[in-house]
């Protein structure tokens, strides 16, 4: 069976840190691209993050990049999304998303809640 989870979300106070993990079973995980979205209430759903499939390459959205990093463990299926300096805005839910040409898998999302 395919999964694709998501953890590490939670509330947290301006400038602080979180850690996103994004588990993935049930496929090839060293085989896929992973990407991390997010989707805040009422705005459309926001490309944050990206690393390829042996995480040699890295992209982030201009509104992250110097404070949230992208990595991967493939001996462990799980890529991370550390956030660093936290902002108000960054609120939303955080999804993860595996994909190689023909297949793309979704996880389910994990709440991030900045706020004093």
């Amino acid at each position: 069976q395919v999964r694709l989870v998501e953890s590490g979300g939670g509330l947290v106070q301006p400038g602080g840190s979180l850690r996103l993990s994004c588990a993935g079973s049930g496929f090839t995980f060293s085989d896929y691209v992973v990407s991390w979205y997010r989707q805040a209430p009422g705005k459309e759903r926001e490309l944050v993050a990206r690393i390829t499939r042996a995480g040699g390459s890295t992209h982030y959205a201009d509104s992250v990049k110097d404070r949230f990093t992208v990595s991967r463990d493939n001996t462990k299926n799980t890529v991370y999304l550390q956030m660093n300096s936290l902002k108000p805005e960054d609120t939303a839910v955080y999804v993860c998303n595996a994909v190689r040409p023909s297949t793309a898998y979704w996880g389910q999302g994990t709440q991030v809640t900045v706020s004093s």
